[in-house]
């Protein structure tokens, strides 16, 4: 059987076209969709939205966090997609024990489009890899924004949360034409005086994974009374597969 190399440098041993295929990932599971591997997928996590259909009809084996490790037993798959960041250490351990699984390593655009050509690859879908990976490179080659403003995007309340630098969100934020007003890596914590002394001109409130509502709104312009503030889609921003496709359209349209 073939042996393919992920994106952490670990070999994978996968069959030349994998029949029994599960993801863990919501935007790799809407890239397999968009590759035409629905016979092939046998199971999803409750996050996996796009495409609605699989949603309904394809095996949830939870969530990204916390897979139900026996679900995913009596699937029987011959390859398991997952991603370092997403899923924990720990399940990463106890499935590779038993099965086949490829991660990704995702934190820039270019990170992105190397696991698209490695997961068309691995399925037996290069062409289609190639041709996706190709139309998003073009656009965000075409992507020219004329803001560029100081941006702090929130993802979490209860703490407040926001993406940071050395992450993918930070890698959009880039190209849809704003400055991350956070320089600390990955997602740190805010308290209100913190975010005060971030001045962000604009706060990106995401749709996922915390649901901002506009009274979070009120909550915010305690400590920033001048930020803009602005409801994002975080798909957008955080999804990093075929979902690509329509991130450059999307920020060209931000009025923010």
């Amino acid at each position: 059987m073939p042996v393919f190399s992920d994106q952490m440098g670990r070999k994978v041993t996968v069959p030349a076209r994998p029949t029994r295929i599960v993801s863990l990932v919501p935007s790799q599971t809407e890239l397999l969709h968009f590759f035409g591997l629905d016979n092939e997928v046998v199971g999803i996590t409750r996050f996996c939205v796009h495409p609605p259909e699989w949603l309904r009809t394809k095996t949830k084996v939870g969530g990204t966090k916390k897979v139900e490790i026996e679900v995913v037993r009596q699937l029987k798959p011959d390859l398991i997609v997952a991603n370092k960041e997403e899923n924990e250490r720990e399940l990463i351990e106890v499935l590779e024990k038993e099965f086949p699984v490829w991660l990704s390593d995702v934190a820039n655009l270019q990170q992105a489009l190397t696991m698209i050509l490695m997961v068309g690859q691995m399925t037996g879908r290069e062409a289609a890899g190639q041709d996706c990976a190709s139309r998003i490179q073009q656009q965000f080659s075409d992507l020219k924004p004329l803001r560029r403003k100081k941006a702090l995007y929130l993802i979490w309340r209860k703490p407040w949360m926001a993406a940071g630098k050395d992450t993918f969100i930070d890698d959009m934020l880039m190209r849809a034409g704003f400055t991350n007003a956070v320089t600390a890596t990955r997602y740190p914590q805010l308290n209100a005086d913190q975010l005060t002394a971030l001045q962000p001109e604009v706060v990106l409130l995401s749709s996922e994974p915390y649901p901002f509502k506009e009274a979070h709104v009120a909550e915010l312009r305690t400590c920033m009374p001048a930020a803009k503030f602005c409801f994002v889609n975080g798909e957008m921003f955080s999804w990093y597969g075929s979902r690509l496709l329509h991130a450059p359209e999307y920020f060209m349209s931000l009025d923010c």
